[in-house]
């Protein structure tokens, strides 16, 4: 089988990584995806165990089309008959940049119309659409004439693991937060402080890879369930097979935040994984911490005054600085930040920078050796 996986900008290596270990071949990096190949039981690994991806697709049908005659005869001479019935529920999914189709939702439209138009004249039928609740999830993407449709076998985004507590005001993608936990070089056998939390997500993804927890642990569903190609028993090997390697965390995790529900917050979402009693949380200004550990590594996303305002963020990033520096001795620190003239108020030389984007902002992940 061919694998379409999509990631977030500057996670393509590390998602190459995740394929390969998960028993992945002949792996092309693409941008914001990877290209691979391999069978019914990698598809399984792949969604419950990459931590980096956010949709694994199928391509099933390549085609060209120019005008909306050509593409609405080109989706009908596929046998769509292959995925689902007459009496299925289907949606599509779109992502169409041409110079030939000004209108993509217009576009999806022809193919959804092709699709269903193939079932009705053939049985009298259709199949109806459900975005929300499909048996059948499409993803249609389109550049100029070239177009690939693609079965969607995560369903939603698989950054949606199911701990989140909904409340917090600018959570962080879970994605993200364990790309830039995979980018900073952590390892379990570290120390890992986050001192400005937030809803915790770089303390509840760290906690997941320390124990080996499958990051879709939590989730009940996903699209290729519903195939009728689905093998139950294949799927519940792979689960167990994954689940037996849960393990107790032997790092040293802990995070605070100066926000008191956001604390909170963090502490309800890893009692849903069982992790609780195994990371340390508490409510303090991060600017009053000091750490005892003697070295490890700080990964945090401080506020960058976009969604979370302050009134003087440069003055902040200057105190942020200030504590890492007299603080932290012996630790290295991993910042994102959007804000660019705020970190230059930092007083410290950043080893490395890798460019991320949280949402639209784009952003710097930065590093900082604090000897």
């Amino acid at each position: 089988m061919r694998f379409h996986i999509k990631t977030l900008h500057g996670l393509e290596q590390i998602l190459a990584d995740e394929a390969s270990a998960l028993g992945a071949t002949a792996i092309q990096v693409k941008k914001r995806a990877i290209n691979c190949e391999g069978d019914e039981a990698f598809m399984y690994r792949a969604n419950l165990g990459m931590r980096v991806a956010l949709k694994i697709m199928v391509p099933i049908y390549d085609f060209t089309a120019k005008n909306e005659k050509e593409l609405y005869q080109q989706v009908l001479k596929h046998d769509w008959s292959r995925y689902l019935n007459e009496h299925d529920k289907l949606a599509i999914d779109h992502t169409i940049n041409s110079d030939y189709f000004k209108h993509s939702k217009y576009a999806s439209l022809k193919i959804k119309d092709a699709i269903v138009d193939q079932f009705r004249n053939r049985t009298g039928y259709r199949p109806d659409v459900d975005v929300k609740y499909p048996d059948v999830r499409f993803d249609v993407y389109g550049y100029n004439e070239r177009f690939t449709v693609s079965l969607n076998s995560s369903g939603d985004p698989l950054n949606r693991r199911g701990y989140r507590e909904l409340g917090h005001e600018a959570p962080l993608n879970e994605v993200l937060a364990a790309g830039m936990l995979r980018l900073s070089g952590w390892t379990p056998d570290q120390p890992l402080i986050d001192p400005m939390c937030g809803s915790g997500t770089l303390l509840i993804e760290a906690a997941m890879m320390a124990s080996n927890m499958p990051p879709q642990h939590l989730r009940k569903e996903f699209g290729f369930k519903r195939w009728r190609s689905f093998q139950p028993m294949l799927w519940s090997r792979v689960q167990s097979e994954m689940n037996a390697k849960i393990k107790p965390i032997k790092a040293q995790i802990q995070g605070s935040d100066i926000d008191g529900k956001a604390v909170r917050l963090t502490q309800k979402s890893l009692r849903k994984l069982a992790l609780d009693k195994q990371v340390k949380l508490q409510k303090v200004d991060f600017l009053l911490t000091k750490s005892l550990l003697g070295k490890g590594m700080v990964v945090t996303n401080p506020p960058y005054d976009e969604r979370l305002e302050l009134e003087d963020i440069n003055g902040y990033y200057k105190e942020m600085s200030d504590t890492l520096k007299n603080n932290y001795l012996g630790f290295e620190a991993w910042i994102l930040s959007s804000n660019t003239e705020a970190l230059k108020s930092f007083k410290l030389s950043p080893q490395k920078k890798i460019k991320l984007y949280n949402g639209k902002l784009d952003c710097r992940f930065e590093q900082y050796l604090l000897y």
